[in-house]
């Protein structure tokens, strides 16, 4: 070996041992979270600290160019080892034997067993780096071509993903959350409550408000002394008042104002003497924004209006509030459970309840594009008006209507289907009629 092959050798390890440093640096940096770096930096208040919070408050500025960096080592150290096996050996077969022990060399010293490190004492580590990476990305050279490479990428590739930077989508991010979870790094109501407000953000208001059918609405004749008594009867702080028509609502009566009423002697008054303004919300609005809306308008009731400007129904701010804490009961409240298992094995649902909700429970795969409830599910899948005991069969559930009202459904018994009795159609409707 001369002096020139000797040089060269030096300069692929030291590559080697760079890629090695720069891989602890990515693996560690970008596990922590920024809350996570002040609080290092209030602890230990080091440069290495303060390097630390620069770096991950600004993930972008730090990752391209050290990708730069690891690619040009990467392909350096490449070349180099390249042109020594062309020196020391002669031959296909030389040649496949070099190239293997620099993989597996570089696999060892350059990617697992840093990373591996890193994982382990990833707060040590992103320390023990963090002001070298600064230095590194600080580098003006370095940052201008990192930038020009990103243009070139945006050039033929373009799109607003580069431009916007890494994201995580919502399926990654409760993946996430499950794993710490498990992990028993947060507790299970927390993962709860963290689930339920990652998909509040999806959710609509239709999807939320209680129904036309069950809503209790005062008469448009009725007194404030009548009016009062339904609102006590149902224990209902606010209450819609129909118009004249029947199927409108012109404004909505509130409790306090007519026990006020009553007890000055105006008991008799109509009352629509006393209605406050009614919001209507589009039933696709996304709660969200409901939400938001009925805390700057400080008004906690909206009726939903679907695309023909009828009333489908109605939404409060607790409605809105159950979605991300789960259901808040009070005395007034029927506590009967939307799911009830019975000792056969077989489950007592309520029609209302989510097709989502009862997908997670059962771990079945029911559309819910057309419909929201499980009951609108069996009755559009029937398609008649249906009557008790007609059922229908699906990916090896029965449903039976079990209690009808009208033309709803209001109860129904879920029934596993034996193996033996299962169909090899999606779903058989089966008639009682």
């Amino acid at each position: 070996m001369n002096g020139t092959e000797l040089l060269l050798l030096v300069v692929v390890i030291v590559m080697l041992l760079l890629l090695s440093v720069l891989a602890i640096a990515e693996t560690s940096i970008t596990r922590i979270s920024t809350v996570k770096a002040r609080a290092m930096s209030d602890s230990t208040d080091s440069r290495a600290a303060r390097a630390l919070v620069k770096l991950v408050q600004h993930p972008e500025r730090f990752i391209n160019p050290l990708l730069v960096t690891v690619t040009v080592l990467q392909m350096g150290q490449s070349f180099l080892v390249s042109q020594l096996a062309d020196k020391w050996v002669t031959g296909v077969a030389g040649l496949v034997a070099i190239f293997l022990i620099n993989v597996v060399v570089f696999f060892i010293v350059s990617e697992s067993m840093p990373k591996t490190w890193a994982i382990q004492h990833t707060e040590r580590a992103a320390l023990g780096t963090s002001r070298l990476t600064n230095l590194l990305v600080s580098f003006p050279p370095l940052r201008l071509v990192s930038r020009a490479l990103i243009w070139l990428t945006n050039v033929l590739l373009p799109g607003k993903g580069l431009k916007q930077g890494p994201f995580v989508s919502e399926q990654e991010l409760l993946g996430i959350v499950g794993a710490a979870a498990a992990d028993d790094v947060i507790e299970h109501e927390e993962r709860e409550l963290i689930e339920s407000i990652i998909e509040f953000g999806d959710t609509v208001v239709r999807e939320v408000m209680q129904p036309r059918p069950d809503m209790v609405i005062i008469a448009h004749a009725s007194t404030i002394s009548q009016a009062l008594d339904v609102a006590i009867e149902h224990g209902y702080s606010r209450v819609p008042v129909a118009g004249n028509e029947g199927d409108d609502v012109i404004g909505i009566a509130y409790t306090k104002d007519m026990m006020r009423a009553e007890r000055s002697g105006d008991g008799g008054t109509s009352v629509t003497s006393m209605l406050r303004e009614v919001h209507f919300v589009p039933e696709n609005k996304p709660l969200r924004q409901l939400m938001r809306e009925m805390q700057t308008g400080k008004f906690h009731l909206a009726l939903v209006a679907d695309e023909y400007g009828g009333i489908a129904g109605l939404i409060t701010l607790e409605d809105c509030l159950e979605e991300l804490v789960g259901e808040i009961v009070d005395e007034y409240d029927d506590e009967t459970p939307d799911v009830e298992r019975l000792p056969t094995g077989e489950y007592l649902v309520e029609g209302g309840l989510a097709v989502s909700e009862l997908n997670e429970l059962l771990d079945i795969r029911i559309p819910d594009d057309d419909w929201d409830t499980i009951a609108g599910f069996v009755f559009n899948t029937l398609g008649h008006v249906p009557a008790v005991g007609d059922s229908i069969k699906y990916d090896g559930w029965k449903f039976i209507a079990s209690e009808v009202q009208g033309r709803r459904i209001r109860r129904l018994r879920v029934v596993v289907i034996p193996v033996e009795d299962d169909d090899e159609h999606e779903h058989v409707v089966d008639s009682a009629k």
